[in-house]
């Protein structure tokens, strides 16, 4: 089955108590148990608030809404339901403000379903007309069931949105987020991912457009088994604003995750940041996780704020780790390069290619793959060509 359609996305929903740590953050609702933030949070520090201002007060939708369109195969459901889905909100609770006014502002939720040992391959387009606006998406992949789901954001646009994905038992999930939005967009977005038992779970956020860029990944798992592996490239040109903060909550035994995020800088004001938490409960023995981050400056006046977290509650796991650099572009890779005669600009080039390349050799579909080398290209100042996805 193949379909595709457009729709407009939509705008107004309800209160419960604050979060006292990081790992109650998803026991939380409801915007009214987060104050506005003024910047002295932990959870805001690196973060600029005035382009947030709208959707931190919850100001109604206004403006033109983004456009809704997409393709499905195989056996996706695609379409609008009504927030009083009873699948909505039943594995995602808000983790800050933003998240949370998305849940009482947003009027309706765009469902992409899978049943139980289907097979599919969705890809869902968000263009922004300058408009603001609070959106709601569900992905509910059946057991045993394998899928593909992109999200594909352009335009222009101030959006807040929650992305709500329930992998269940036996199942497996590549998602994709792509945020390619033009000069001066905003986007807030929180993704929440529930693993069932025996699940696979696969994340790929790829933001590369838009003036100041906040996505905040989260993860649980629902029984033993469980593994996610959560891929990001990012790649901030001047004045840019990219922030990514993912937190994996493991609370069931026997379960594994992969956190890889690589990024470019350049330019002045150029500015990324990578939170990265894990927390390992007691309960939650034979845990294998590890998280990377690799910043690679590309010029003057850009700055990469990198933060890996690990809190374990328990001696009985497999292993544990975290890792994270920050460095200029390395002359001495270019100097070897140069002196067996490939010119610089190509050297260059070259160098970058290869730093993304653990992670754009991942991308779920082809055409994903080569749009981002394109946009690498550009970035750079050259033109792609098939070479460079040899």
């Amino acid at each position: 089955m193949s379909a595709t359609t457009t729709v407009p996305a939509k705008a107004a929903k309800s209160a419960t108590p604050p979060p006292s740590d990081r790992a109650g953050a998803l026991a939380a609702d409801r915007a009214a148990s987060f104050p506005i933030p003024s910047g002295r949070e932990e959870a805001w520090r690196f973060t600029p608030l005035e382009p947030l201002r709208a959707l931190l007060e919850g100001i109604p939708a206004s403006g033109p809404e983004p456009s809704l369109d997409w393709t499905a195969s195989g056996d996706a459901e695609v379409g609008v339901v009504p927030l009083d889905d009873p699948r909505v909100g039943s594995v995602l609770e808000p983790v800050d403000r933003i998240s949370a006014v998305v849940a009482e502002r947003a009027e309706d939720a765009l469902a992409v379903t899978v049943p139980a040992q289907g097979e599919a391959e969705v890809v869902v387009r968000v263009t922004g007309d300058g408009g603001t606006g609070y959106a709601y998406a569900l992905i509910d992949i059946g057991a045993g069931a394998t899928a593909t789901v992109v999200l594909d954001h352009s335009g222009a646009a101030t959006i807040a949105a929650d992305v709500e994905i329930r992998v269940g038992d036996g199942a497996r999930l590549t998602f994709a987020s792509v945020q390619d939005w033009a000069d001066g967009a905003v986007h807030v977005s929180h993704h929440h991912t529930h693993v069932g038992r025996d699940a696979e779970f696969t994340s790929v956020v790829v933001t590369l457009g838009g003036e100041l860029v906040r996505i905040t990944p989260t993860v649980s798992y629902d029984g033993p088994g469980g593994s996610a592996e959560l891929l990001g490239v990012y790649f901030a040109d001047a004045g840019q604003h990219l922030e990514h903060r993912l937190f994996v909550d493991h609370a069931e035994p026997h379960c594994r995750s992969r956190v890889t995020y690589k990024g470019a800088l350049q330019g002045s004001g150029a500015h990324s940041v990578w939170i990265g938490d894990v927390l390992i409960r007691a309960a939650a023995t034979g845990t294998d996780t590890y998280e990377l981050n690799r910043n690679l400056v590309l010029s003057e006046g850009a700055r990469a704020d990198s933060v890996p977290n690990l809190e374990i509650e328990t001696g009985q796991i497999e292993g544990a780790g975290h890792a994270s650099a920050t460095g200029r572009f390395d002359d001495e890779q270019l100097f070897y390069l140069m002196s067996r005669g490939i010119p610089a600009a190509e050297a260059r080039r070259l160098v970058v290619l290869g730093f993304f390349g653990e992670i754009i050799d991942q991308l779920p579909l082809p055409a994903l793959r080569e749009r981002l080398l394109r946009a690498v290209a550009a970035e750079l100042g050259y033109e792609y060509t098939e070479e460079d996805d040899a």
